[in-house]
Formats: structure tokens, C-alpha cells, sequence
């Protein structure tokens, strides 16, 4: 169906746009960025801020750019005297309310709120109150929320009920008193929040942010009797250049390994190579399930945000998921043994750090069930994207400029396979490149499964695996999480395989993921860009099936004997239980 166009001037300037589009979405079109705080494409469309406001010919007042539908022969003027004076008292207004710390805020020079001051002048503070104080909210294990610094966007609020379809904040109390946070002020770390992050993403200023672990690893580094190591995730080099300044979707592999060496690191690691073991790990278990019984789908455990969802609203399911450890906690309870074994490290001097692009891997690595080595966890501390861009920066290092290095060889060495777990789809397709090999007896002639790739919230297909037929299906967003396991227990869909991930699109768009401002979020497509940088990587490698990784066919032949073994079980599985908030039972 052909679709319908509208002609409109901005600026003066002839356009024709897609009925139905908004003005900020025409002006977009012909390069002008109109200004928004609280607006998020398909997210939170409430024109609450007023900071998007135009000017309309024949208008009775000043309209909202970001929820203002078009229409044949407007006329919009977006930068006019009066528009940038309306502009201006909304952010003097909105700033007399807001904690001024933005020397030593995290988010200084990445905030949306002092960007615009700037733009538009506001230097005076024209209705400022006395210096705010600081309004702390840090129970949970991976954030901390200062209300001094919110500016009642509600992106957050929009971000866990429309995106997550989790509901576990949103705005209490009427006037000067309004605030975000859980129902009667609980506390976070004490309801059914998944610590996703998603909330710290799309926050415009500094009032979410991750509870950092920098400090922590520092002080290893420093300490003589520690030897330090640091593994990181797939996504981690797909985001990571966005914080110097690189292209959305650049690989920056080489660069953030001799970054880590020069932060001071004794071992610089690829978790990739844990998520090849996990499809090792994890396959036999699917096959296992299929040829002998059990729960079934099998529902893949490498997202922890996606676990603890399950075990606050699904708890039926929790026989379902696989009893794999997530690749980082592989990692980390292999560091802890046949690492530490190998180089004669006494575990209690080992001292295990990971990169990831999840908040919740912060969480996780506190889990019940995560210690290989009965009274040391398997992972030390957990650091997001954004806090090894700090750590960079702090540490003065001229990221740009560094060498492309590689990995150490003890776990540097991932197929292509484990590359693509960061992406939607990509343990799944991991996991059938190896499972298809297995069962058929034949190497496959095309690797890729296209079925399951894409940034889709739920993607569906089938394969015949030597005359078995599997179904699977591919979840990202625990709000299409819900969607498909109710299906599930309604009988209504019939799976043998499921890949959940909490954060929509996976793990490249993980809550610990750089922050990209509304101008770039409602306009690029952050999943698809970072995917393909995986994906690229993945497609230009001669190594590209778990299976075939030699480390991985060292480390069974030597330790772990076969997947699936009960040594194996010792090591890189765990378990799950029912959980509560103080509310009662979540669901």
C-alpha cells in the first residue's frame, strides 16, 4: 500500500513527509533537532516536558513538537524568538529544581538537561531555590537513583512498565512533592525489580546510574599479593568505541584489550571462549531433555535479568531453564579451577573481574549456587561498558591511538558462535550450529540462521534435525517474554528450545550499554547497529562452531572430561528458586 504524503514548510523550507508523522519527525527529516526531554519514540509519547514546542501558523499557542501530528499545507517555525524564550524559562524551571552537581556528575558532559542549558543560555538560575541535597536510593546491588537530580521525565517510569513490563516505579505523591520510586517508597532491592538498567539508559540526567565496582577493582590491581584477571562479553567491544567518540556499531576489540594490559591487568580474557562452553554445556542438555525427557522447552540461562524475572513472575517455568551457569559466571568458576590449577595460583590469590553490558551481571555474581570453589565466588566484581570508558579515561589513556592487541591465549581463542551470543537470536543460532552438527553427524553447509536473527521481539522457526523436527523460538523484553510464556502455559504455542534476554534486542542493548541521548535513540536503531558488528565478526572468522574451538576441546580433554559430566556439573551449573517481593507474590 502506497503511503500517503503531506506537504508542509518548516522553516520556510518545502517538505513532503509520511502522513500521520509528528513535527518532530518532519523536522528531523530535514536535518532539525528539535529539542526533548521526556519523548521516546513508541515509548513515551506525553508531551510533558514542553521543552519540543513550535510554533504553528494559525495555532492559538505554542504545540508540541513530539506528539503533534502534521498535516497538508502547515507551516512550522522551530527556532522563532518566541519558541527559544519558552524554551528557556521551561529549563530555568526545570533546573530550579535539580541538584546542581554537574562537575562531578556521572553524567557531566552526557547529559541532556546541561546540553540544552547551555544551547539556549541559561546561566542565571533564574528561579533557583538554595542548594539541593542529595535524595539517595541505593538498596539494590547495580543502582543508585538520586531524586535531587530527576527532572520527572518519567523515561524511567516508561522504560520498566511499556518496555520491560515490569512496573516496579513510577511517580508518587502530587506537586512539589512528586518523586519516582516503588509503591510506599520501598525500597528497590525489596520488590520484583530484574535489574535490567533499562531505566539508567533512557534517563536524560544523572539521577540513575550503576552502582560502580571501579573502586573495588582498582584497589586489587594495586594489591601485590592479587593476581588480577578480566574477561569480557561479546557486546562489550560492539558498544564500547560510542564513549571516544567511534561510529555506532564499531568493533573495538583490539583497542580495549590493550587498554585492559595497560590498566594493569595479569590476564586479559575473552569471555566468549565461557560461551562457547556454554553451548557444550547447554546443547547436551537440549539433547538430553530431547532423547531421554524432561522439561520441556528447554529455556537457555545466560540473561540474569531474564532468570530473575522468571523467578519472581514465572516461577512454574523455573524447572524449564537450563542449569548452565551464564557465560560470565563460566568464566569466572574456570578461572577460579582449571585456570588457577594450571598456573598454580592459589585461588584465594586469584582475583576475577568481568566487562559486561548488564547491570544485572552485578546481581549475579551475589547468587546463591555461584561458587565453584566452596567459599570464593566465581567472579570478584562485575564492571559495566560505561565503567571500563571511565576507567579509561581516568587512567589517561589515549584510546583512540592504541594499538590493535589480542587476547591472551589461555581463553582468547572464541568461535564465532560465542561472538554472537550479544545479539538477539545468537545463543540460539550458537547453540543449533553445534546441536545440528551433533545429531545429523554432517557439517552444515550454511552456518547462518537467518530464522532467528533480527531485532524482533519474538521470532518463531523450526529445523529437521535427522528427521526430528525441533521447534524454537527467540525472546527479547520481558515484556515479550510474558507475552510468550503465557502462550506457553495456554497451550497455545509448543516449543523445544526458547532464548529469553531481559533487555530488548539482547545483550548489545544491555543497562550497561553507553548512553546514547532521545536524538539519537528515536532516530538509530542502537540493537541493529551493535548487532552487526558482531555478526560481522562472526562471518569473516574461519572458527565459527563452538564444537570446534580448540581451548574448548583442550579444556574437556584435559579437566572437564565431556560435556555434561558430573565434574562438569560441579563447576559450570547452578540452580534457581521461587521468589518474593515484599508485596507478596509478584505475579
Amino acid at each position: 500500500m502506497e503511503t500517503k504524503m503531506v506537504n508542509i514548510k518548516i522553516n520556510n523550507v518545502a517538505v513532503q513527509v509520511p502522513a500521520g508523522s509528528t513535527i518532530l519527525e518532519a523536522a528531523r527529516s530535514v536535518g532539525i533537532d528539535i529539542p526533548t526531554l521526556c519523548y521516546l519514540k513508541d515509548l513515551n509519547p506525553i508531551g510533558a516536558c514542553r521543552l519540543c514546542v513550535c510554533e504553528v501558523r494559525g495555532a492559538r499557542s505554542l504545540v508540541t513538537a513530539c506528539v503533534y501530528p502534521v498535516n497538508e499545507g502547515m507551516e512550522v517555525f522551530t527556532n522563532t524568538p518566541a519558541v527559544r524564550k519558552s524554551r528557556k524559562t521551561t529549563l530555568e524551571l526545570i533546573i530550579s529544581n535539580h541538584r546542581r552537581e554537574c562537575l562531578t556528575c556521572s553524567r557531566s558532559q552526557n547529559c541532556e538537561l546541561q546540553k540544552f542549558a547551555k544551547d539556549y543560555g541559561v546561566d542565571d538560575w533564574k528561579f533557583a531555590s538554595d542548594e539541593l541535597l542529595p535524595d539517595v536510593e541505593d538498596s539494590s546491588p547495580h543502582l543508585i537513583r538520586d531524586n535531587s537530580k530527576c527532572i520527572l521525565c518519567r523515561r524511567c517510569v516508561a522504560a520498566c512498565k511499556n518496555m520491560q513490563n515490569i512496573s516496579v516505579i513510577g511517580a508518587i505523591d502530587r506537586g512539589f512533592d512528586t518523586h519516582i520510586g516503588c509503591a510506599f517508597d520501598e525500597k528497590l532491592a525489596n520488590v520484583a525489580c530484574i535489574d535490567c538498567g533499562q531505566c539508567i539508559n533512557v534517563c536524560p540526567t544523572g539521577a540513575l546510574r550503576e552502582k560502580s565496582s571501579l573502586d573495588d577493582v582498582r584497589a586489587a590491581l594495586a594489591d601485590p599479593d592479587k593476581h588480577v584477571v578480566v574477561g569480557t562479553a561479546p557486546s562489550v567491544r560492539a558498544a564500547l568505541g560510542e564513549d571516544f567518540g567511534m561510529a555506532i556499531g564499531t568493533n573495538v576489540e583490539g583497542k580495549m584489550v590493550a587498554a585492559l594490559r595497560r590498566l594493569g591487568f595479569d590476564g586479559v580474557f575473552d569471555v566468549d571462549t565461557a560461551a562457547d562452553v556454554t553451548i557444550m554445556e547447554e546443547g547436551t542438555e537440549l539433547l538430553h531433555r530431547l532423547e531421554n525427557g524432561g522439561a520441556l522447552p528447554l529455556i537457555t540461562s545466560c540473561s540474569p535479568g531474564w532468570i530473575r524475572f522468571c523467578e519472581y513472575f514465572y516461577p512454574e517455568f523455573i524447572p524449564n531453564l537450563s542449569s548452565c551457569k551464564s557465560p560470565q559466571q563460566m568464566f569466572g568458576a574456570l578461572m577460579k579451577t582449571y585456570y588457577a590449577e594450571k598456573m598454580g595460583i592459589p585461588v584465594e590469590k586469584l582475583y576475577v573481574v568481568t566487562v559486561m553490558p548488564c547491570t544485572a551481571k552485578k546481581y549475579e555474581i551475589g547468587r546463591e549456587d555461584q561458587q565453584a570453589v566452596k567459599g570464593f565466588d566465581d567472579v570478584d566484581a562485575t564492571i559495566t561498558t560505561r565503567e571500563l570508558a571511565e576507567f579509561i579515561k581516568d587512567a589517561g589513556l589515549r584510546y583512540t591511538e592504541l594499538p590493535d592487541e589480542t587476547f591472551d591465549p589461555a581463553f582468547g581463542i572464541a568461535s564465532g558462535a560465542g561472538h554472537i551470543f550479544g545479539a538477539s537470536g545468537g545463543v540460539m543460532e550458537a547453540a543449533l550450529r553445534t546441536v545440528s552438527e551433533i545429531v545429523t553427524g554432517k557439517a552444515l553447509e550454511k552456518l547462518e540462521f537467518h530464522e532467528v536473527r533480527g531485532i524482533e521481539g519474538v521470532k518463531e522457526a523450526e529445523y529437521d534435525l535427522a528427521g526430528t523436527v525441533v521447534k524454537v523460538a527467540v525472546v527479547s523484553g520481558t515484556a515479550n517474554a510474558r507475552k510468550l510464556l503465557d502462550a506457553i502455559k495456554a497451550g497455545e504455542k509448543q516449543y523445544h528450545f526458547v532464548e529469553i534476554m531481559a533487555c530488548p534486542g539482547g545483550c548489545v542493548n544491555g543497562g550497561g550499554q553507553p548512553i546514547q541521548p532521545a536524538s539519537v535513540r528515536n532516530f538509530v536503531d542502537l540493537r541493529a547497529e551493535r548487532a552487526k558488528a558482531l555478526y560481522s565478526e562472526d562471518g569473516a572468522m574461519s572458527l565459527r562452531k563452538s564444537h570446534e574451538n580448540p581451548i574448548v576441546k583442550e579444556l574437556y580433554d584435559e579437566y572437564l572430561e565431556k560435556p555434561g559430566s558430573h565434574k562438569a556439573h560441579g563447576i559450570l551449573h547452578t540452580s534457581y528458586t521461587a521468589r518474593k517481593s515484599v508485596f507478596g507474590d509478584a505475579k
